[in-house]
């Protein structure tokens, strides 16, 4: 009933916006006729002082008494027919806006509107999703505990595979480093602190990087996620047989049924290998991951795309982006990518050289 009520009332305030108007237009219209016939009476009334003051003579007078009646009688019929026609128009307007508009509404309120939905508050409808609203609030639980216990080490390595899930790099980098301090060295936690290095320099494996692998593979030789960053390290110094041989061993060594085995033998197909025969057998439980995901790799990749986008003066960036499009097996986009790299560096002959260098090697011209 209440939305009925509201309903009732925005259509009554519409009515009057469209009928206000033409009623002052029709009192409008009233008035100027009917000045223009005080006009003439005012003459008439004139022309009897003039006569009786004997300023003009009588069949002077009689002529322009006759005049000015004519046009007396000229506007009063014209004032007639203007009102009839104002009167009509607007009647015909008041019909359309009390009749036809409200129909029109409550035909197609009918036909589109659901009055059983129950109302839902502008603030209920701006929160995040429940889903998103709990993982915040848990988020927020953990952070609120490690700033009151710094030293908690399983708090750190709680929260450090969030962090790289939602790829905040920097924050993944502390919480694994913390973990590592407070918990002490094994392979997993090198690895785990070199991939969010990694995470943090948008896909690029870096020197610091680079030894935490080392550290993780001289714990456990052949230790799948530092294997695994070990071989993009070497494709990314433009060592791609090197990186091949290392993804090649990997897949040999694997459990049957590892999840990140399919990301390896497509890296190695990539690079032109022939990945080793699976052996058909269940999935190992407590096998380790050996890298990111694909929607890793593709959240790193589009976050540094996005970075060079904001600001485009890292030529090494550049390289990064052109390599990694490439890596993905998106030809297009890396070519696209180094064409906009050379329209930024075009004045600067060492990186033009180094970036055309890139596009040969990674096979990208044509």
């Amino acid at each position: 009933m209440t939305v009925w009520l509201v309903f009732a009332v925005m259509t009554a305030a519409a009515v009057f916006a469209v009928l206000l108007p033409l009623a002052r237009s029709g009192e409008a219209a009233a008035r100027r006729s009917g000045s223009d016939l005080a006009v003439y009476r005012d003459q008439l009334a004139e022309l009897d002082r003039d006569r009786a003051a004997g300023l003009i003579g009588a069949a002077e007078a009689e002529a322009a008494r006759l005049e000015v009646s004519r046009r007396l009688i000229a506007a009063a019929d014209q004032a007639g027919r203007g009102l009839d026609a104002s009167l009509k128009r607007r009647r015909i307007a008041a019909v359309i806006a009390l009749v036809v508009v409200p129909l029109v509404a409550v035909g197609v309120y009918g036909a589109r509107g659901r009055p059983d939905y129950p109302a839902q508050p502008l603030a209920g409808r701006l929160q995040p999703a429940p889903v998103d609203r709990d993982l915040a609030t848990l988020i927020g639980r953990v952070e609120a505990h490690l700033a009151a216990n710094p030293e908690d080490g399983r708090g750190w390595e709680v929260i450090a595979p969030v962090y790289v899930r939602l790829g905040r790099g920097a924050d993944a980098v502390k919480a694994r480093a913390n973990a590592l301090r407070l918990l002490g060295a094994t392979a997993d936690r090198e690895a785990d602190l070199a991939e969010a290095l990694v995470l943090q320099a948008q896909g690029q494996v870096g020197a610091e990087a680079r030894a935490g692998f080392e550290r993780a593979l001289a714990r456990e030789p052949g230790h799948p996620k530092a294997s695994y960053f070990s071989g993009l390290a070497a494709e990314q110094a433009g060592r791609p047989d090197e990186a091949r041989a290392i993804w090649t061993r990997l897949a040999e060594a694997a459990p049957p049924g590892a999840p990140w085995l399919a990301t390896v033998r497509a890296e190695i197909t990539r690079l032109g290998g022939t990945p080793p025969a699976v052996a058909a057998a269940p999935a190992a439980p407590n096998a380790a991951p050996a890298g990111p995901t694909p929607a890793d790799i593709r959240r790193m990749v589009d976050g540094l795309a996005a970075r060079l986008a904001a600001d485009g003066s890292d030529f090494e960036g550049w390289l990064r982006l052109v390599r990694s499009y490439a890596v993905l097996g998106e030809t297009a986009k890396a070519r696209q990518a180094a064409a906009q790299a050379r329209g930024r560096f075009t004045a600067e002959a060492d990186k033009l050289g180094r970036l055309d260098a890139l596009v040969r090697e990674l096979g990208l011209g044509g």
